[in-house]
């Protein structure tokens, strides 16, 4: 069974920095891409940033220039490093994976538990 364990969620100041992890576990799995979506109250969840198996990153224009996506492909991890961080970045942030499963061979998406973060003003 594969999982997304998400971490690094927090409050933090107008300005300040948080970096959140996510890392899947399990078996039988090659990971596809790799990203982060946020979800604030009374809006729909959206796309943060993303990056696929050969290093290609796409960033949501609210996030150009202040977030970094990356990965660790050796620990099945994907990290997101939010610097600058302003009051609207406040959200539920989900990790998702979109996965190349063995057996039966089959792609399937995975979403983490969400992890919140609050950014202060």
């Amino acid at each position: 069974q594969v999982q997304l364990v998400e971490s690094g969620g927090g409050l933090v100041q107008a300005g300040g920095s948080l970096r959140l992890s996510c890392a899947a576990s399990g078996s039988g799995f090659s990971i596809n891409a790799m990203g982060w979506y946020r979800q604030a109250p009374g809006k729909q969840r959206e796309l943060v940033a993303i990056i696929t198996d050969g290093g290609s990153t796409n960033y949501a224009d609210s996030v150009q220039g202040r977030f970094t996506i990356s990965r660790d492909n050796a620990k099945n991890t994907v990290y997101l490093q939010m610097n600058s961080l302003k009051p609207e970045d406040s959200a539920v942030y989900y990790c998702n994976a979109i996965l190349r499963l063995v057996s039966p061979v089959r792609t399937s998406i995975y979403w983490g538990q969400g992890t919140q973060v609050t950014v202060s003003s």
